[in-house]
Formats: structure tokens, sequence, C-alpha cells
């Protein structure tokens, strides 16, 4: 799920009503993976920004040239780089300042979550990195400890929504594509022909998940 506060209640009261009368007693929250790696990746090009601030405040410009088209260099995966986006990233490397630190902990994040991870081991590391709930107001830290929760969980479990996401945006898509059809019957039609067989299994029916265990 969103980490958004309103993700979160709404799903933990549902939760609780449902352990309540007996029903789903081992069902966790987790955090969708690709939201996680997004807030890292805001992060990363905030920090961009203002140093692209500073750098134009000087009185040489030759230091903003330089920095000039840094932002795709950071943000993409290494794998997915040009030419030009990989030099560039390079010559951020060089000077080892801050934002190559920030790059460095972005990458090391959105490591944490191939399937071939330690997950328990690298759990344990990013909580462990977060602020302490002592630090803070009670209302802020409970906010906080429910948020790593579902964070190592999502670690743990090594589940995400990619797939469904992804599903969605093509029926989206066949949709808009479905304008002036007569019935919703077409366009679920469509949907099928497109993206079907849909076989959705939940993380505990998935042969590998059963290797594991």
């Amino acid at each position: 799920m969103d980490l958004g506060p309103a993700f979160l209640k709404s799903v933990t009261a549902v939760l609780k009503s449902v352990t309540a009368v007996g029903h789903a007693p081992q069902a966790l929250v987790c955090a969708d993976v690709f939201h996680l790696v997004k807030l890292v990746g805001d992060a990363l090009d905030a920090g961009r920004r203002d140093l692209w601030q500073q750098l134009r405040r000087f009185p040489d410009d030759r230091y903003a040239k330089a920095f000039e088209g840094s932002r795709w260099a950071l943000l993409k995966n290494p794998e997915d780089l040009t030419e030009n986006q990989a030099a560039q990233l390079a010559k951020i490397k060089r000077t080892r300042g801050g934002i190559w630190r920030a790059y460095e902990m972005k990458e090391q994040f959105r490591a944490i979550f191939p399937a071939d991870s330690n997950p328990p081991q690298q759990s344990d590391c990013w909580t462990s990195g977060s602020p302490a709930p002592s630090d803070r107001g009670w209302n802020h830290s409970r906010k906080q400890h429910a948020r790593r929760g579902i964070i190592s969980n999502a670690i743990e479990q090594r589940i995400s929504n990619g797939r469904v996401e992804g599903m969605n945006v093509k029926v989206r898509l066949i949709i808009r594509r479905s304008y002036g059809f007569h019935s919703a019957k077409a366009t679920l039609a469509l949907v099928m022909l497109a993206c079907g067989p849909i076989n959705l299994s939940l993380p505990h029916e998935q042969p590998a998940l059963q290797t594991a265990a």
C-alpha cells in the first residue's frame, strides 16, 4: 500500500475489525516497494535542486554548467542510463561530494528489495536507521513506528503492488481506447483479450515462497 496517512489509517482499521472476528489472523500490512523507492528518489532530487541553486549563485558559472543535466543521471537506474548520463554520473562520482553520497544511499536502499536479498538482516539495518520513537512526540512516534513496521513487512514478505499496478495501467488505457463501445461487456472482452488470462495468486500460494519457507 501507499504510505499516505489516509491509506494507513483505513487499512489498519479494517485489519483490526476483521481480526477481531477471527478472519485473516495472519494478515500483514506491507508498504509498496515502488512508493518506498520513489520517496528516496524524491529526497535525492530535492538535494539536487538545492545544490543546483547554490552553484548558480557562484560568480563563475562553470560549476553550474558542469552540474547541468544531472537530474536523470542521478534518478535513473544505472543500467538504464544513456551514454551522456553515464558520463555525467561519473563526473559527479569524482567529486565525492554530498550529492554522490546521497546517490549511493538511494542505490543501497533500492538494493534492499531484490528477491535474492537477505530480508531479515536488511530489514534490521533499515529500521535501525530510522529516528527513535522517544525522540518525537507520542502521536508522531506511533506513526513512525507503524511506517517502520509496514516497511519491514514489505522487505520480509518480498511482495509489491507492481504486477497489479501494471495491470491497472493497461486496463485504463484500454478503457480510453474503448470510448464509444455500446456496452461494458465489449470493454471487458477487450481487457481479457489484451491482458488475459488473468491469474493472480496470493503470496502464500506462490511456489517460490513455499520453497523458501
